[in-house]
């Protein structure tokens, strides 16, 4: 079983990358990065690229991450932040802590691709 099917498919994604937007617009440091932007079309990049990631049937459409990144002089501290956020709608909506574990090291790699600064 996937991931993507043990979190309860796109229902569980949809309510993560919902609950992760409320804490990244609300936290200080990482707000600045969303302010002015179409937060509904971010969400549906969001939900599919994470379910991508995970074993979901989505399919990514979005532009290349680096080429959305870069421009942002993104950190390894706000990278950080950010992915504690998405464990903290995850462990909030209730799935367990080793599978947010799994759902991070499927993102880790792309620290590379999104730190610039």
């Amino acid at each position: 079983m996937s991931i993507y099917d043990a979190i309860g498919g796109a229902t569980a994604v949809e309510a993560a990358v919902d609950q992760f937007y409320v804490r990244v617009t609300a936290d200080p440091v990482l707000s600045p990065y969303f302010a002015g932007r179409d937060i509904p079309s971010l969400k549906a990049h969001q939900r599919a690229f994470i379910a991508a990631a995970i074993g979901g049937p989505e399919v990514y459409k979005g532009r290349a991450i680096p080429a959305v990144h870069t421009p942002l002089k993104i950190s390894d501290a706000h990278f950080d932040a950010v992915v504690d956020h998405l464990v903290a709608a995850l462990t909030g909506l209730g799935v367990p802590a080793e599978t947010t574990g799994k759902i991070g090291a499927a993102l880790a790699p792309l620290r590379k691709e999104i730190v610039s600064a």
